[in-house]
């Protein structure tokens, strides 16, 4: 197995990015395992943000980093909170926090009007001044609920209905979201990098 030092804390990415890159061989290690502070997030877009994570715990962990960055995409909030999903009620915000905020302020927006996407990007730096990085994107479409559901997933997933269906992200079973997800969608482009590069062997 590759060890891969992962530029988050989340609980919920480590177990969605792990499950998904084992097949590929990797072993992903949180950086807060090996002390490692987070980043401070000041790209304006998804992919610098992804990158500055990525660059920063290669450097203190002395591994290959694998960061995502991702968000959720309003289209009557102007693709707000986009960049700022994480800390969309303040920094340090919890998820639950993160989601009431949101369907505060869209609950006078009709259902017509609440089409929103999940939007990742990730990053692997093979070392922290790489000059090549590789990186994977994905998008999930869908709409917002107007109250939340589901147990399961992590984010603003309670509130999230993918297009063509009737369940939040939040109601899928796991295995089913990592097919579908933008972060499934993003590390399939993302291993298929890896593999053209020769980072890794397919087992």
């Amino acid at each position: 197995m590759k060890r891969v030092v992962l530029a988050s804390a989340n609980p919920g990415k480590l177990r969605e990015l792990g499950s998904l890159l084992a097949p590929a061989g990797v072993e992903l290690v949180p950086q807060s395992a090996l002390g490692i502070e987070p980043a401070e997030e000041t790209g304006n877009t998804f992919l610098e943000n992804a990158l500055l994570k990525a660059r920063h715990a290669a450097r203190a962990a002395q591994l290959p980093a694998l960061s995502d960055d991702s968000g959720i995409e309003v289209d009557a909030l102007g693709g707000g909170p986009g960049v700022r999903s994480a800390r969309y009620a303040g920094d340090g915000a919890s998820d639950a926090a993160n989601l009431a905020l949101l369907l505060r302020e869209l609950a006078a927006v009709p259902a017509a009007r609440r089409t929103a996407r999940y939007r990742c990007v990730v990053a692997w730096v093979a070392f922290a001044d790489d000059p090549a990085p590789l990186i994977g994107e994905g998008t999930w479409e869908g709409r917002i609920a107007p109250t939340p559901r589901g147990s399961g997933g992590f984010g603003y997933d309670p509130a999230f209905i993918p297009a063509g269906d009737t369940r939040t992200a939040a109601e899928l079973p796991a295995q089913e979201k990592n097919l579908v997800s933008h972060r499934a969608k993003a590390l399939r482009a993302l291993v298929a990098a890896l593999d053209a590069h020769g980072v890794y062997s397919r087992p």
